[in-house]
């Protein structure tokens, strides 16, 4: 275990990895020319869009004529940042371009707990201060069913049409009506070397029993990332699994908690403890982990020779939102391969958008082999999506792994 010679997998990641200043620099200026011309953290019946008993958001009058503003609530971690960490790049580029200000907020570190937060003003009818933000798969199934997002007007978006295929057909929006996904990565293990000893962290088993790591291991709170992982290390497959799979894998969650050996449950949080070494391994977002990695090599991943869940977040426009044609001119931005190649040198996530592997190319070639944004097809076969559950099992699962991490 403290054999330090990079796997393929991990050899692969550090081909790809370069530092944001090399690719930053040559990316300067990317996509405003393009945008003038031109005038989306696990996933039943619950998790389906479709059918008519969608209710139908409420919708604010819309004032993105007079009023230049978006308010865009996001995760931790999950855009380009300039080198002094004092702006961001591609969001300053999208204000000269179009004269319109973006208030970015980074307060969603965790779908349920964003969701309290809006979820009662959605359902009083009110305004939540947002106009866009980017919830996983499962959250936006939420939403479109409880009408509080609004359909995107895709006149708006023209680039929509660069939506990579692998993203179109979704089941919890069919058609993409409501969302459009901002990134996609793996649930994976993240570990620092400096806190293991130099031990690298490999399986799930070994998070939750290896007894140097008692009491420095963190769980995501996203119910479908940690569980997942849990089920393929047991073999199981968290896209076809049974309720009795569900209580093994919670089992062996609890056995760790009462072992001592599960510091807690985070949600976007856990960076900051993994940076630190407080944290010494953890379940991970794999872009999170690779993107601090640039900057502190004892920051490593593992996805796991077992399997890894595979998610997206998205774009979606909240009810009573009041800057709705100004969010989607921005998602129309994002969707320019240009600009998002520049993000993706920043969040190493997956990108959604068809031509940012050429994009990047353009930049720094060596930078299309890394598995994080452009995954190969072995890389994309060990990945699973966390099968649709019914509105039962989503109480009833959620209750357990409630009652797990919390009590």
């Amino acid at each position: 275990m403290n054999d330090k010679t990079p796997t393929p997998m991990q050899a692969a990641f550090l081909r790809g990895a370069l530092s944001r200043r090399t690719l930053m620099t040559g990316a300067a200026g990317l996509g405003v020319t393009a945008l003038a011309a031109c005038g989306s953290k696990g996933r039943s019946p619950s998790n389906s869009a479709s059918g008519s008993a969608t209710p139908t958001a409420k919708a604010a009058q819309d004032m993105s004529d007079t009023d230049k503003l978006i308010n865009w609530s996001n995760w931790q971690q999950y855009i380009d940042v300039s080198d002094d960490e004092k702006s961001r790049p591609t969001l300053d580029a999208f204000t000269k371009a179009t004269g319109i200000k973006v208030n970015y907020t980074e307060d969603y570190n965790d779908n349920d707990e964003f969701y309290a937060k809006v979820r009662p003003l959605l359902a009083g009818g009110q305004d939540t201060g947002r106009d866009v933000w980017c919830s996983t798969d499962w959250m936006v199934a939420r939403l479109i069913r409880q009408g509080y997002v609004q359909p995107l007007d895709k006149a708006n978006i023209p680039n929509a049409k660069n939506l990579e295929a692998a993203f179109q057909d979704v089941s919890f929006d069919p058609g993409r009506k409501y969302s459009l996904p901002w990134q996609a990565g793996f649930a994976c293990i993240g570990f620092n070397t400096k806190a293991t000893g130099g031990k690298k962290v490999t399986t799930m088993t070994q998070l939750l029993t290896d007894p140097a790591l008692k009491g420095k291991v963190t769980l995501l709170s996203e119910m479908r990332d940690t569980v997942g992982l849990v089920l393929l290390d047991q073999g199981k497959d968290p896209s076809n699994f049974t309720k009795a799979d569900f209580e093994a894998a919670i089992a062996m969650i609890q056995k760790a908690k009462d072992a001592g050996q599960i510091q807690k449950f985070t949600g976007n949080d856990y960076t900051d403890g993994l940076s630190a070494g407080d944290i010494a391994a953890c379940v991970a977002w794999s872009g999170d982990v690779a993107s601090l990695s640039l900057d502190a090599p004892e920051l490593e991943l593992t996805l796991p020779e077992a399997g890894y869940t595979l998610w997206s977040d998205n774009f979606v426009i909240p009810a009573m939102a009041k800057h709705k044609k100004n969010a989607e001119k921005l998602i129309n931005y994002y969707y320019d391969p240009k600009v998002m190649a520049e993000v993706e040198a920043w969040v190493n996530y997956i990108s959604p958008v068809a031509g940012t592997k050429e994009a990047v190319a353009a930049i720094d070639k060596d930078l299309g082999s890394n598995q994080l944004i452009f995954p190969s097809t072995e890389t994309l076969s060990k990945a699973k999506k966390f099968r649709d559950l019914s509105a039962q099992e989503e109480s009833e699962f959620t209750r357990m792994f409630t009652n797990l991490a919390t009590g």
